[in-house]
């Protein structure tokens, strides 16, 4: 009896002590980020257009090369022995394979660069003029420019999910790309993390996300651009309750032995006890 009551009442000063701790480590306040000056920054109403995009592995590209008819309103030819058409991988060396002609190297270039580079490339080794071959050139793997939606699980990891970045994304779409805010996640504290080059002054960027969706505010409904982190954080009572359960774990597994322990002891000597009575 008195081993399962001591054990009680460590069990239970040790949970009060982790739960005031748990609590403490986790009132802590956010450092508050003031909002960028209005028009500095593109949002839903104020969006820009991204400069040309600039090829990189691993995309996948369009291309499709055909031979200028030599006489008006004939068809254009297919290139011999082996025509160009179809989806083109990028490969990390920043190549494209052409089939028989070889490869080409296309990291690095805008489109209209890449079909320069693909013509000029071609017309020795079709034995056809660079300005007779008709080139297209698309991207239809937006592979190489992605941002992500992290989610902060609340103690118990994190979630990376990246998308393309095709140029209109915003806050909310990337959001609803994950089915909204997740169970653990905080509605009032979500941020977008700007990359920024050689250890550069952090570029956060506060998002409430309640103006965004309840009251169709659109002056923190920032646009996504690529590489940037839409980082959702996790509910402080959420987290302090997981951290609690991971450390109380360990020291419920010892008391539940210890109590199992101390039962069957008692047991076993409670059937003793009756046996020499009954004596």
């Amino acid at each position: 009896m008195h081993t399962t009551t001591n054990a009680r009442i460590c069990r239970g000063w040790l949970m009060a002590a982790l739960v005031l701790l748990g609590l403490g480590c986790h009132s802590t306040k956010q450092h508050t980020v003031a909002l960028p000056p209005p028009g500095t920054v593109p949002n839903e109403m104020n969006m820009i257009t991204l400069p040309p995009y600039v090829i990189a592995p691993p995309d996948e590209l369009l291309i499709e090369v055909v031979a200028a008819p030599t006489e008006a309103g004939k068809p254009p030819t297919l290139l011999t022995p082996q025509p160009i058409s179809g989806r083109h991988p990028v490969r990390p060396d920043g190549t494209v394979g052409l089939g028989v002609y070889g490869m080409v190297q296309m990291a690095g270039l805008t489109l209209d660069q890449a079909k320069e580079s693909i013509r000029t490339f071609l017309a020795p080794r079709v034995n056809i003029k660079p300005e007779a071959l008709l080139v297209v050139v698309d991207v239809i793997g937006f592979n190489s420019k992605q941002y992500f939606v992290i989610t902060d699980g609340g103690g118990l990891g994190e979630g990376v999910f990246p998308f393309p970045c095709t140029g209109n994304e915003t806050v909310l779409s990337a959001l609803a790309n994950i089915n909204g805010i997740p169970q653990e996640g905080s509605k009032r504290n979500i941020w977008v993390a700007r990359r920024s080059p050689h250890g550069g002054p952090d570029q956060i960027l506060p998002v409430d996300w309640v103006g965004i969706t309840q009251h169709g505010i659109t002056e923190t409904n920032w646009q996504v651009l690529p590489g940037d982190r839409v980082y959702v954080k996790a509910d402080k009572f959420v987290k302090a309750d997981r951290t609690l359960s991971k450390v109380l774990a360990p020291f419920e597994r010892i008391f539940g032995v210890t109590l199992l322990g101390a039962n069957t002891y008692n047991q076993v000597s409670g059937r003793g006890l009756q046996n020499n009575l009954n004596r």
